[in-house]
């Protein structure tokens, strides 16, 4: 019988990618299919199917996607103490795919239960994959951010092909096998999981494996019992969104007053490099508070107010608002974790928190770009995707400044046994930043019944300015703020808390 691969042997690959890393490519990428897939759809099948009016869509919109980020801290933190990263992203799996067949049935009838399951069982499985991308790395190995970049690919390659053929078999064919075209995919890349798992030795493994099998399995069905149970809940907070406030307003201050409790026993330099990551949290929500009108404002302007015209091809506008980002990712995303290692080399790489502060200059850029497509309507409010794909550019440039680099930092600054609830941590700050985006976009629309394309096309592109020059304020404030921040980050922990491998 062949020996399991050790720790160590994973942490010594060659070139400039562990193996590993490509198995976990390919799962997340097929569940992000799955995801991104289901994002594109939400605001449209909710206005166009359900007969809701536009702002409380995206209302409806912000609450399920908070929903998702904040099920994602409860899994990262029941995959540390419970269920093992390898677990959960099972467990997830299994109830995403639940819920697409649920959706493909009657998606009418079934709407909110099918994405009950969806929001559960993506707590479970994205922040789970993520950390065991990180175990993949010895503490300090500079390829790790490069890693994340190729990863965050993956992200966005099941992301633009989800978008895309998600929205192209709602348009063509029906909501129905739209729905079932993202859980077919997701059975796939659970099944991927299952056979390749073998190559991971013993990372993802369950933190119980010292307690005897009775009370580990005890332990682990109360996890199952408990994340079935809860879908009652979910379901009530989404379909009311009255009480998502509520909701939000005490899961967030409990969960950061229990890691600062945790932090606060940590040795000073670790102490230090976990405020640094809680200060780039923050500025996390904000960036995605505005990103995020992507799935709500930005994909009802692009079904009504674009016109099918990009340059000298005719393209439906729905389906290049839910994939353009996801596309410019994949192009550009492997370079950027190239150039990051080029510049390091080099010693001219700047920082992580200039990383993100730059982030926010090219969030605003975007976004006045999109203000601007207002000079160019016609008089029915309506206009050619030129700008608007342009401006997803500037918006791509700025993700990739601030998304991938934050899922590595959250392994970087956080001691290892805190991994798993910091990344959930950095999820369910996307959590508030999600609802925000469904609070602003809901206030970008004409509360006046029957109004105008015009008329819509000037309250979203206004919308849209705002957001530009409070992203610009951000982005000036964390370039003031990063020399202070690089400082705590490169605070080291003492030698005898260093995991060896």
């Amino acid at each position: 019988m062949k020996k399991p691969i050790t720790l160590l042997e994973i942490h010594s690959f060659k070139g400039k990618y562990p193996p590993q890393l490509w198995f976990l490519f390919l799962v997340e990428m097929w569940e992000r299919f799955t995801f991104y897939g289901m994002r594109g759809m939400l605001v449209i099948f909710m206005v166009e199917r359900l007969r809701m009016n536009e702002s409380e869509a995206n209302l409806k919109y912000g609450a399920t996607q908070a929903f998702v980020y904040t099920m994602a801290f409860v899994g990262g933190f029941f995959a540390d103490k419970i269920l093992g990263f390898r677990k959960s992203v099972f467990w997830g799996g299994l109830l995403m795919i639940l819920g697409s067949t649920i959706l493909a049935c009657s998606p009418e009838d079934w709407f909110f239960t099918g994405i009950s399951f969806i929001i559960v069982g993506t707590g479970f499985f994205k922040p789970n994959i993520s950390t065991m991308v990180g175990e993949l790395y010895k503490e300090g190995d500079p390829r790790r951010d490069a890693g994340f970049g190729l990863f965050y690919s993956g992200i966005n390659l099941g992301a633009f092909l989800g978008g895309l053929l998600c929205m192209m078999a709602a348009n063509r064919y029906s909501w129905n096998l739209a729905f079932g075209l993202a859980g077919f995919f997701m059975l796939g890349g659970l099944l991927l999981f299952l056979f390749t798992q073998k190559f991971l030795g013993q990372i993802g493994q369950s933190p119980l494996l010292h307690k005897s099998k009775k009370e580990r399995r005890l332990k682990e069905g109360m996890v199952f019992l408990g994340s079935l149970a809860i879908l009652p809940c979910i379901l009530l907070l989404v379909q009311n969104t009255r009480f998502t406030d509520i909701f939000l307003w005490t899961i967030g201050p409990l969960s950061l007053a229990y890691l600062i409790w945790e932090t606060f026993k940590l040795p000073r330099a670790e102490r230090r490099r976990m405020l640094a990551a809680f200060i780039l949290i923050f500025f996390s929500i904000i960036f995605w508070a505005f990103f995020e009108q992507s799935g709500g404002s930005l994909s009802l302007f692009s079904r009504h107010n674009l016109r099918p015209e990009l340059f000298s091809f005719t393209v439906n506008p729905n389906e290049v608002n839910n994939s353009i980002n996801s596309l410019f990712v994949i192009m550009f995303s492997p370079l950027a974790g190239l150039l990051w290692l080029a510049m390091g080399r080099k010693g001219k790489e700047p920082s992580d928190a200039y990383k993100f502060g730059f982030g926010f200059i090219f969030l605003a850029l975007g976004f006045f770009l999109f203000y601007s497509m207002r000079n160019f309507a016609d008089s029915a409010g309506t206009i050619n995707l030129n700008i608007f794909v342009l401006a997803y550019f500037a918006l791509t440039l700025g993700e990739l400044c601030l998304s991938p680099i934050g899922l590595s930092l959250m392994t970087k600054l956080s001691p290892k046994p805190l991994w798993g609830m910091m990344m959930g941590f950095w999820f369910l700050a996307s959590a508030y930043g999600q609802y925000a985006a469904g609070i602003i976009g809901a206030g970008m629309t004409v509360p006046e019944a029957g109004a105008s394309l015009y008329q819509k096309m000037l309250a979203y592109t206004e919308g849209y300015r705002q957001l530009a020059w409070v992203a610009v304020f951000a982005g000036i404030l964390l370039l003031l703020l990063a020399p202070m921040l690089g400082k705590l980050m490169k605070a080291e922990p003492p030698k005898d808390h260093v995991e060896h491998a």
